[in-house]
């Protein structure tokens, strides 16, 4: 009876303290209409030795064949942005419907287009401070790209012992912007363990990244070359800042006036432009002297800013995330514990993080020596993580093409270019799209992926 009692009292400290793990059945959401028509879990899996990091995650099921589909694990950017907005602005099974906020309930509609009906996704809030995800020690707030490899590996294992029913799927870590930084190296963590026994052990198959960040030496140098294809800046100004700036321009020389100057002529020509998507208006976006380092800040600042927002931006559809999740109706539904996040942030910019990954290059080329397949897909109107600095890093693996550069079609149109590399590695533009490419292409992203998965040739 005593041993009883001091079990009890240990399990009520834990979840009265936020560290015992959970998960939850979620059959309605305010502002939808009706039962959903899709399988949603919502919870908790605590990560470290003590659990005292709670990372926040939204399970929804395959509606093809659960039983046998693929599991994803996927992973937003940022890093600090909530795994809902890849749910409800890329590949999950909802969106908004965008109308002018009233300050009644945001709707929600279905998104027709959704890679659930390809495979099943685990979108999971982290680093901790992100979304949902909290912890109330204040050491295990601050994160660095390592720790979060860590702690995602831990998150899988152990979301996937409380599932057993999909320990047979085939696994692929997913994820875009970012998550290009420390998810091969995810990859390998898993793989690591995998060969030491860890359990339980994952049937992992691959991974999916979508304009990803991977080394500034290859991003952010794409830029001007990215800048010319595009017709911003003129041939004349191209060619002086390739020989001024000796075609780096990450590591350029304070003193070399020259090229500082040529930098700033190009800042002039496209500093007015939107780094997601470089066709799309700026919607409110502040302008400023070096918008390759301060678009994350300057898209935090204008998302819950609603006043220099027109409808008929894509921007304004952001907002009604913050007026969804503001609603207690909305935190209940989703089963996110009380008293834990005030203020949910679609992007949170300011937590305390360390980057350590300053090239995750070398990762790629250890999981393509294991033979795990990858998809490596591009909008090619990203203007923050450009295609071409993509196809460079890819290019410099060194492996040999086995289906070369050719279009990809869908319903009969071109929908973007590819091609497959001897380390099972396939490249993918998706034409027209931006940073997040499903956000702007989601038919075609919704085929591309279904071919992949499919083990298809896009």
């Amino acid at each position: 009876m005593e041993k009883f009692c001091i079990l009890l009292v240990v399990l009520l400290f834990q979840v009265g303290s936020g560290i015992a793990s959970s998960n939850s059945a979620v059959k309605f959401l305010p502002g939808f209409d009706g039962p959903l028509p899709f399988e949603l879990e919502t919870g908790y899996i605590g990560v470290d030795e003590s659990e005292e990091v709670q990372l926040f995650y939204y399970f929804i099921k395959s509606q093809r064949n659960f039983k046998e589909d693929p599991l994803l694990l996927w992973l937003t950017g940022g890093p600090g942005c909530s795994a809902l907005s890849g749910l409800l602005y890329e590949i999950g099974p909802l969106t908004f419907k965008v109308a002018e906020y009233n300050g009644s309930l945001p709707t929600l509609i279905l998104n027709p287009h959704s890679w659930i009906q390809a495979a099943s996704i685990i979108f999971v809030d982290m680093p901790v401070g992100t979304g949902f995800s909290y912890t109330k020690a204040q050491l295990a707030s601050y994160v660095t790209d390592l720790k979060q490899v860590h702690q995602a590996d831990q998150f899988l294992r152990k979301w996937l012992k409380d599932h057993p029913e999909f320990l047979s799927n085939p696994v692929y870590i997913a994820g875009d912007s970012y998550s290009g930084k420390t998810l091969p190296a995810i990859v390998q963590q898993i793989i690591n363990g995998a060969e030491v026994g860890t359990e339980p052990l994952i049937n992992l198959q691959g991974y999916i990244i979508g304009n990803p960040v991977t080394d500034s030496s290859f991003d952010t140098n794409a830029k001007i070359p990215f800048a010319h294809g595009m017709a911003l800046i003129s041939d004349e100004l191209y060619q002086s800042l390739k020989i001024s700036c000796r075609e780096d321009y990450v590591n350029i020389d304070p003193t070399n006036t020259q090229c500082l100057k040529y930098m700033d002529d190009y800042d002039k020509c496209t500093s007015g432009l939107l780094e997601n998507h470089i066709l799309e208006p700026t919607c409110g976006y502040f302008a400023s002297p070096k918008p390759f380092e301060l678009v994350g800040k300057r898209s935090s600042l204008i998302d819950n800013n609603q006043d220099s927002q027109k409808i008929d931006c894509r921007s304004y559809g952001y907002t009604l995330s913050y007026n969804w999740t503001a609603y207690a109706s909305v935190r209940q539904a989703l089963h996110v514990r009380e008293g834990t996040v005030k203020e949910w942030l679609r992007c949170n910019y300011d937590l305390p993080y360390t980057y350590e990954i300053s090239s995750s290059v070398n990762y790629h080329a250890y999981l393509s020596n294991k033979g795990y397949r990858s998809l490596i897909y591009s909008g090619d109107h990203d203007f923050m993580v450009p295609y071409i600095g993509t196809q460079g890093w890819i290019r410099s693996l060194n492996y040999s093409i086995v289906d070369d550069w050719r279009p990809w079609l869908v319903q009969g149109q071109v929908a973007g270019y590819t091609r497959t590399y001897s380390n099972q590695m396939t490249f993918a533009t998706v034409k027209g799209g931006g940073h997040t490419a499903p956000e702007y292409k989601p038919v075609e992203c919704l085929a591309m992926i279904k071919r992949w998965l499919n083990q298809e040739s896009l």
